[in-house]
């Protein structure tokens, strides 16, 4: 009967958690999204304990030091939910995933030391191993993975790819190693074995260093929903070794989405799948930031003065909202000049490119926060086209995402990339802090064009300048 009860529970939670994957995938039900995946989680937990308890089972834990372990963790959790700004949401998912890395490696030693793995024979005792070496390995390569991005992103490690020599060779040599310790790993009794997981272990995160240290910065949005995906996988695999059912859909949930996703990603990049997860990507060989064809023509300056006379003027505005924009935490104001020319019956929209920011949907967060209408925010493929019909195309802190040299210069690092087409706009405005190049390095022609005026500072400041002017 327990068991039944359980089952149905686990049931109804991996329902709710399909439910919170749905909701997430548009904006317009994005909380209701979090809220079926908060009532999931809460439910499994809440099953897991009845099972334990009338199992007979907690005897054999030891809940006094479970249940104020699991207390802290979720205050420490919601302390830093409530603290972490929206520009640091990116290396905080980074470094949740490799909790979960982390995690699955030590349910697998946890696993391969239980007194119950010796009793196994067989069939099982070769499944339950190669369930141990997947979880110590997918995990490895998470954990440390998921420490170099949350590095990268924070601004603690070096933003360039570090690209040793063969290193694609390496990774292969580590990835043969470890599938040959595996083999062995299988047919060695209790105490070589356990040597062997943990050489497994060692290079598992080796490897995940090495994958990630090879991605520029620029590139991280994918890295991190393909880390994502990963945790996935380390999940399900603990799952199978924790003979959990929830766990293991769950998993497989997250692990698909992400890889879902970050296909998704790399399509929108004109990057391949593959230099991701071989560490290569962002790194394909080409000419330097700087080479190509010389940018001519010189930088128009305006002021807020000017750029609030120009959104007075237009009928058509189209706003490019970009990494700069959440660095500035410019999305309330951006919001609020939103409201003063819709009220005006100036049609305001927003153009969202898919990896701008430093997280997939970053922008889109950035947005809901600031309570910015769902029905004016469009995806890059809904707007290009309609650009020439713009008056005014105002970019907040983007740069590669809007650069033309993506469709125009062949030689340059981002050639191929779809971008938002903001040059065909009648009239841009873009903001920045200075003339520096953007993450990836590269210079963006957009701003030497005819019709593209710059204003530069603090994207807040000069937008509070140009919303006084608008009221």
């Amino acid at each position: 009967m327990t068991a039944g009860l359980v089952t149905a529970a686990y049931l109804v939670s991996g329902i709710f958690f399909v439910l919170s994957l749905g909701g997430l995938s548009k904006q317009e039900s994005a909380r209701k999204g979090n809220l079926y995946g908060i009532l999931g989680m809460a439910l499994a937990i809440i099953a897991t304990f009845v099972k334990l308890t009338l199992d007979g089972e907690a005897g054999e834990i030891n809940f006094q030091f479970l249940v104020p372990l699991m207390i802290g963790g979720a205050i420490i959790g919601t302390v830093l939910a409530k603290r972490v700004e929206m520009t640091s949401m990116p290396e905080l998912v980074a470094i949740l995933h490799s909790f979960v890395g982390a995690a699955a490696v030590l349910v697998g030693l946890s696993s391969f030391l239980d007194p119950g793995h010796e009793t196994m024979i067989g069939t099982e005792k070769l499944i339950h191993e190669i369930e141990i070496l997947l979880g110590v390995f997918i995990g490895g390569v998470t954990f440390t993975g998921s420490v170099i991005a949350f590095g990268k992103l924070r601004g603690s490690l070096s933003g360039k790819p570090l690209l040793l020599p063969a290193r694609h060779l390496l990774n292969l040599g580590m990835l043969g190693a470890s599938i040959w310790l595996g083999s062995e790993f299988l047919q060695q009794g209790h105490d070589e074995a356990w040597i062997t997981l943990l050489i497994v272990m060692t290079i598992s995160f080796v490897l995940g260093l090495h994958l990630i240290v090879a991605i520029g910065g620029a590139d991280m949005p994918v890295v991190v929903s393909m880390l994502n995906s990963y945790s996935g996988w380390a999940a399900a695999a603990a799952g199978f070794m924790l003979k959990n059912d929830l766990l293991i859909i769950t998993g497989a949930l997250v692990g698909s989405s992400g890889a879902i996703l970050s296909y998704i990603m790399c399509k929108a990049m004109n990057r391949s799948l593959a230099n991701v997860i071989f560490g290569g990507f962002g790194t394909s060989s080409g000419s330097s930031p700087g080479a190509g064809s010389e940018i001519e023509g010189s930088i128009t300056e305006t002021t807020a003065d000017e750029v609030a006379e120009d959104l007075l003027q237009a009928k058509e505005v189209m706003i490019v909202p970009g990494y700069g924009m959440a660095v500035a935490q410019a999305q309330h104001v951006v919001k609020e000049i939103t409201e003063t020319l819709r009220a005006k019956e100036v049609n305001v929209r927003f153009a969202i490119h898919p990896v701008a920011g430093r997280l997939p949907g970053h922008m889109n967060v950035l947005l809901a926060e600031a309570n910015v209408p769902y029905d004016i925010v469009f995806e890059m493929d809904e707007i290009n086209d309609g650009l020439p019909e713009v008056d005014l195309l105002m970019v907040v802190g983007a740069n590669d995402i809007v650069n033309p040299s993506a469709l125009e210069d062949k030689s340059s690092p981002i050639a191929g990339m779809p971008v938002i087409e903001a040059w065909n706009a009648k009239s841009v405005v873009a903001l920045k802090r200075s003339m520096a190049a953007g993450y990836s390095g590269v210079e963006n022609p957009l701003y030497f064009k005819d019709n593209t005026n710059m204003l530069f500072g603090d994207a807040k400041e000069t937008l509070s300048a140009v919303f006084s002017k608008l009221t």
